[in-house]
């Protein structure tokens, strides 16, 4: 969990990963945009482990998010969909913006700059799990973010692909491990990922040599 890291037998079968406040800051600032999310992981050998379970409740609305593997997704007693949209102009997506000490900036500025032309909107509200949640839920289109912890993302993830989308990372994997995460319907959430994996490496690309100088006149 994100308070106290990892515990108990290292030959675990379950285990649970918890955000007891994902959304800290609006929670310090009287923002109603926070939640806990409890995921739960299944070993299935040494090198695999999957998601099976999520949960993420906002207690400021009283919206219970929750989905289970080959069950769905839930908001309270509703069934959950991921959005219908097709087209980018129409489309509203997710991220996390880097701040303070936060690695990464080039980055996501590269990926930003890339998305906002082409989308009706790109929205900050500082809460991942809460993001993945309206993924699952058609209030947002997609979601990206860089570097986020296992925690910010266990339960979410398992919502967006029990409501009928898509969650991997840049390349298409697991976004499990590394915590870069593009998640979306299955129309848009292609296009989103390749518009952030340009933007990745477009940071990466070494910048041009500056061009010689011409040599001056002889004499």
């Amino acid at each position: 969990m994100e308070e106290s890291g990892s515990h108990g037998a290292a030959d675990w079968e379950w285990r649970w990963v918890v955000d007891p406040l994902d959304g800290t800051t609006n929670f310090l600032h009287g923002i109603p945009h926070w939640a806990v999310s409890v995921g739960i992981e299944k070993r299935i050998d040494a090198d695999r482990t999957e998601l099976v379970a999520g949960v993420i409740y906002n207690p400021a609305v009283d919206e219970m998010f929750w989905a289970e593997r080959g069950v769905g997704a839930f908001l309270n007693d509703k069934r959950l969909r991921v959005s219908g949209r097709k087209d980018l102009r129409e489309a509203v997506f997710a991220t996390g913006i880097p701040f303070a000490g936060v690695p990464r900036k080039a980055e996501f500025s590269n990926i930003l700059a890339r998305v906002m032309p082409q989308v009706a909107g790109v929205r900050r509200f500082g809460a991942a799990a809460l993001d993945l949640a309206w993924v699952a839920a058609g209030r947002y289109d997609g979601y990206w973010e860089l570097g986020i912890k296992k925690w910010d993302m266990a339960a979410g993830l398992v919502l967006v692909r029990e409501a009928g989308g898509y969650a991997t990372d840049p390349e298409g994997g697991d976004p499990y491990a590394e915590g870069n995460v593009v998640a979306g319907n299955p129309v848009l959430h292609g296009r989103l990922r390749e518009v952030v994996a340009e933007g990745i490496a477009a940071t990466q690309r070494p910048p041009r040599a500056a061009e010689a100088a011409p040599a001056p006149p002889a004499g």
